[in-house]
Protein backbone atom coordinates (compact mmCIF):
# COMPACT_ATOMS: atom_id res chain seq x y z
CA UNK A 1 0.00 0.00 0.00
CA UNK A 2 2.71 2.23 0.80
CA UNK A 3 6.43 2.16 -0.55
CA UNK A 4 9.26 4.64 -0.03
CA UNK A 5 12.42 4.23 -1.66
CA UNK A 6 15.07 5.98 -0.86
CA UNK A 7 13.21 9.63 -0.02
CA UNK A 8 14.83 12.81 1.26
CA UNK A 9 13.26 15.83 1.96
CA UNK A 10 14.84 19.22 2.40
CA UNK A 11 14.09 22.55 4.36
CA UNK A 12 16.67 24.79 3.76
CA UNK A 13 19.80 23.18 5.10
CA UNK A 14 17.73 21.09 7.36
CA UNK A 15 17.27 17.62 6.49
CA UNK A 16 13.95 16.14 7.75
CA UNK A 17 13.96 13.02 5.61
CA UNK A 18 17.46 11.07 5.39
CA UNK A 19 16.66 8.82 2.52
CA UNK A 20 13.62 7.07 3.79
CA UNK A 21 13.04 3.54 2.72
CA UNK A 22 9.68 1.33 4.40
CA UNK A 23 6.68 -0.62 3.16
CA UNK A 24 3.44 -0.75 4.39
CA UNK A 25 1.13 -4.08 3.34
CA UNK A 26 -2.49 -4.31 2.77
CA UNK A 27 -4.51 -5.31 5.66
CA UNK A 28 -1.92 -4.33 8.33
CA UNK A 29 -1.20 -1.46 10.80
CA UNK A 30 1.74 0.01 10.66
CA UNK A 31 3.36 2.52 13.07
CA UNK A 32 5.65 5.23 12.46
CA UNK A 33 7.18 5.46 15.86
CA UNK A 34 10.21 8.21 16.65
CA UNK A 35 10.45 11.22 19.29
CA UNK A 36 9.47 14.44 18.46
CA UNK A 37 11.15 16.32 15.80
CA UNK A 38 12.32 12.64 13.91
CA UNK A 39 10.59 13.46 10.89
CA UNK A 40 7.26 11.41 11.26
CA UNK A 41 4.94 14.62 10.42
CA UNK A 42 7.13 15.26 7.19
CA UNK A 43 6.66 11.74 6.05
CA UNK A 44 2.82 12.09 6.49
CA UNK A 45 2.69 15.39 4.87
CA UNK A 46 4.73 13.18 1.66
CA UNK A 47 2.26 11.15 1.79
CA UNK A 48 -0.72 13.30 1.63
CA UNK A 49 0.90 15.58 -1.06
CA UNK A 50 1.40 18.41 0.74
CA UNK A 51 5.36 18.86 0.58
CA UNK A 52 7.33 17.60 -2.19
CA UNK A 53 10.06 15.28 -2.01
CA UNK A 54 13.75 16.32 -2.98
CA UNK A 55 15.14 13.25 -3.91
CA UNK A 56 14.05 8.86 -4.18
CA UNK A 57 10.01 7.81 -4.88
CA UNK A 58 7.19 7.47 -2.96
CA UNK A 59 4.18 5.44 -3.78
CA UNK A 60 0.19 4.89 -2.53
CA UNK A 61 -0.96 1.33 -3.83
CA UNK A 62 1.51 1.36 -7.06
CA UNK A 63 1.11 5.49 -7.93
CA UNK A 64 3.43 8.07 -7.41
CA UNK A 65 2.39 10.67 -4.54
CA UNK A 66 2.77 12.98 -7.46
CA UNK A 67 -0.14 11.71 -8.58
CA UNK A 68 -3.47 13.19 -7.42
CA UNK A 69 -5.25 10.41 -7.97
CA UNK A 70 -3.12 8.07 -5.75
CA UNK A 71 -4.94 9.46 -2.73
CA UNK A 72 -8.28 8.21 -3.73
CA UNK A 73 -9.29 6.00 -1.12
CA UNK A 74 -7.20 7.59 1.39
CA UNK A 75 -8.35 8.67 4.71
CA UNK A 76 -6.40 11.30 7.20
CA UNK A 77 -6.99 12.19 10.39
CA UNK A 78 -5.09 15.09 11.93
CA UNK A 79 -3.91 14.72 15.66
CA UNK A 80 -6.47 17.47 16.34
CA UNK A 81 -10.35 16.46 14.95
CA UNK A 82 -12.29 19.40 14.78
CA UNK A 83 -15.32 20.47 12.96
CA UNK A 84 -17.94 23.07 13.04
CA UNK A 85 -19.41 22.97 16.49
CA UNK A 86 -23.17 23.81 16.06
CA UNK A 87 -22.84 19.92 13.78
CA UNK A 88 -24.27 16.91 15.74
CA UNK A 89 -22.19 14.16 15.61
CA UNK A 90 -24.38 12.44 13.27
CA UNK A 91 -24.79 15.77 10.85
CA UNK A 92 -21.13 16.04 10.89
CA UNK A 93 -20.16 12.96 9.49
CA UNK A 94 -22.90 12.94 6.99
CA UNK A 95 -21.74 16.16 5.83
CA UNK A 96 -18.08 14.00 4.76
CA UNK A 97 -20.58 11.26 3.68
CA UNK A 98 -22.15 14.03 1.23
CA UNK A 99 -18.47 15.10 0.40
CA UNK A 100 -17.96 11.54 -0.96
CA UNK A 101 -20.99 11.86 -3.23
CA UNK A 102 -23.60 9.64 -1.11
CA UNK A 103 -27.52 10.48 -1.13
CA UNK A 104 -30.65 9.52 -0.02
CA UNK A 105 -30.68 6.38 1.77
CA UNK A 106 -27.42 4.79 1.14
CA UNK A 107 -25.93 8.45 2.75
CA UNK A 108 -27.99 7.83 5.96
CA UNK A 109 -27.04 3.59 6.19
CA UNK A 110 -23.85 4.54 5.79
CA UNK A 111 -23.99 7.50 7.97
CA UNK A 112 -25.30 5.35 11.36
CA UNK A 113 -22.81 2.18 9.81
CA UNK A 114 -19.76 4.23 10.56
CA UNK A 115 -21.51 5.70 13.50
CA UNK A 116 -21.54 2.05 14.99
CA UNK A 117 -18.41 1.13 13.98
CA UNK A 118 -16.49 3.55 16.16
CA UNK A 119 -19.53 3.55 19.24
CA UNK A 120 -21.16 7.17 18.65
CA UNK A 121 -24.63 6.34 18.17
CA UNK A 122 -25.72 7.30 21.43
CA UNK A 123 -24.30 10.31 21.09
CA UNK A 124 -25.29 10.95 17.44
CA UNK A 125 -27.36 13.86 18.22
CA UNK A 126 -25.05 15.88 20.38
CA UNK A 127 -23.21 18.77 19.12
CA UNK A 128 -19.49 18.67 18.78
CA UNK A 129 -18.67 21.56 21.47
CA UNK A 130 -20.49 19.49 23.98
CA UNK A 131 -18.79 16.10 24.00
CA UNK A 132 -15.49 14.48 24.90
CA UNK A 133 -12.29 14.50 23.33
CA UNK A 134 -12.05 10.94 22.96
CA UNK A 135 -15.81 10.95 21.40
CA UNK A 136 -14.45 13.44 19.02
CA UNK A 137 -11.75 11.61 18.13
CA UNK A 138 -13.91 8.36 17.43
CA UNK A 139 -16.72 11.08 15.60
CA UNK A 140 -13.48 12.03 13.50
CA UNK A 141 -12.14 8.35 12.39
CA UNK A 142 -16.36 7.94 11.46
CA UNK A 143 -15.73 10.31 9.12
CA UNK A 144 -12.83 8.27 7.45
CA UNK A 145 -15.63 5.38 7.27
CA UNK A 146 -18.19 7.01 5.61
CA UNK A 147 -16.66 6.45 2.52
CA UNK A 148 -15.04 3.07 1.15
CA UNK A 149 -11.13 4.15 2.63
CA UNK A 150 -8.92 1.45 1.84
CA UNK A 151 -5.91 3.46 3.86
CA UNK A 152 -6.44 5.34 6.82
CA UNK A 153 -3.42 7.77 8.47
CA UNK A 154 -4.28 8.75 11.96
CA UNK A 155 -1.57 11.65 12.81
CA UNK A 156 -0.87 11.25 17.32
CA UNK A 157 -4.38 9.50 17.29
CA UNK A 158 -3.97 8.67 21.36
CA UNK A 159 -2.59 12.36 22.08
CA UNK A 160 -4.31 14.04 24.80
CA UNK A 161 -7.11 11.29 25.86
CA UNK A 162 -7.16 9.92 29.50
CA UNK A 163 -6.34 5.64 29.75
CA UNK A 164 -10.31 4.82 28.95
CA UNK A 165 -10.79 7.03 25.69
CA UNK A 166 -7.33 4.96 24.88
CA UNK A 167 -8.42 1.94 25.37
CA UNK A 168 -11.72 2.47 23.76
CA UNK A 169 -10.30 3.72 20.64
CA UNK A 170 -7.02 1.45 20.58
CA UNK A 171 -10.14 -1.44 20.18
CA UNK A 172 -11.42 0.54 17.34
CA UNK A 173 -8.48 0.34 15.24
CA UNK A 174 -7.43 -3.07 16.34
CA UNK A 175 -11.20 -4.18 15.19
CA UNK A 176 -11.40 -1.72 12.08
CA UNK A 177 -8.15 -3.36 10.82
CA UNK A 178 -9.49 -7.12 11.23
CA UNK A 179 -13.01 -6.44 9.92
CA UNK A 180 -12.52 -4.56 7.29
CA UNK A 181 -8.94 -5.35 5.77
CA UNK A 182 -8.34 -1.93 5.45
CA UNK A 183 -4.46 -0.65 5.76
CA UNK A 184 -4.34 1.83 9.00
CA UNK A 185 -1.03 4.16 8.83
CA UNK A 186 -0.30 5.46 12.50
CA UNK A 187 2.07 8.02 13.48
CA UNK A 188 2.52 8.15 16.88
CA UNK A 189 5.21 8.51 19.70
CA UNK A 190 2.96 6.66 22.22
CA UNK A 191 5.32 3.13 22.92
CA UNK A 192 2.60 1.03 25.07
CA UNK A 193 -0.35 1.17 22.63
CA UNK A 194 1.31 0.75 19.15
CA UNK A 195 2.53 -2.27 20.70
CA UNK A 196 -0.74 -4.16 21.05
CA UNK A 197 -2.11 -2.97 18.03
CA UNK A 198 0.52 -2.82 15.10
CA UNK A 199 1.72 -5.53 12.80
CA UNK A 200 4.66 -3.76 11.73
CA UNK A 201 6.95 -0.82 12.24
CA UNK A 202 9.55 1.33 11.67
CA UNK A 203 11.48 3.24 14.32
CA UNK A 204 12.37 6.85 12.53
CA UNK A 205 14.73 9.10 14.41
CA UNK A 206 16.75 12.28 12.86
CA UNK A 207 14.79 12.19 9.66
CA UNK A 208 16.75 8.42 9.35
CA UNK A 209 14.82 5.11 9.58
CA UNK A 210 16.70 2.38 12.06
CA UNK A 211 14.71 -0.38 12.02
CA UNK A 212 11.59 -1.51 9.82
CA UNK A 213 9.70 -4.89 9.80
CA UNK A 214 7.17 -7.02 11.59
CA UNK A 215 6.39 -5.90 15.23
CA UNK A 216 7.10 -9.61 16.22
CA UNK A 217 10.19 -10.24 14.44
CA UNK A 218 12.00 -7.01 15.72
CA UNK A 219 11.15 -6.97 18.94
CA UNK A 220 11.98 -10.76 19.54
CA UNK A 221 10.19 -11.07 23.06
CA UNK A 222 11.37 -7.45 24.60
CA UNK A 223 9.10 -4.88 25.29
CA UNK A 224 8.58 -2.26 22.65
CA UNK A 225 9.58 0.83 25.09
CA UNK A 226 12.49 -0.77 26.25
CA UNK A 227 13.95 -1.68 22.25
CA UNK A 228 12.84 1.83 21.53
CA UNK A 229 14.88 3.50 23.83
CA UNK A 230 17.93 1.79 23.83
CA UNK A 231 17.67 2.29 19.92
CA UNK A 232 17.16 5.58 20.04
CA UNK A 233 20.17 6.44 22.50
CA UNK A 234 22.42 5.15 21.21
CA UNK A 235 22.04 7.00 17.67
Amino acid sequence: MILAENISKKYGKYLALDNVSLSVNKGEVFALLGPNGAGKTTFVKTLLGLVRLSEGKLLLDGKEVSDPTSRIGVGYLPEKFSFHNYYTVYGCVEFFGKMHGLKGSELRERTLEALEKVGVSEISMKKLNTISKGQLQRTGIATLLVSDNQLIILDEPFSGLDPLAIKELKDIIAKLASDSQKTVFINSHILSEMERICDSMAILNKGKVLVSGKMSELLDGSGLEDYFYKLVKDV
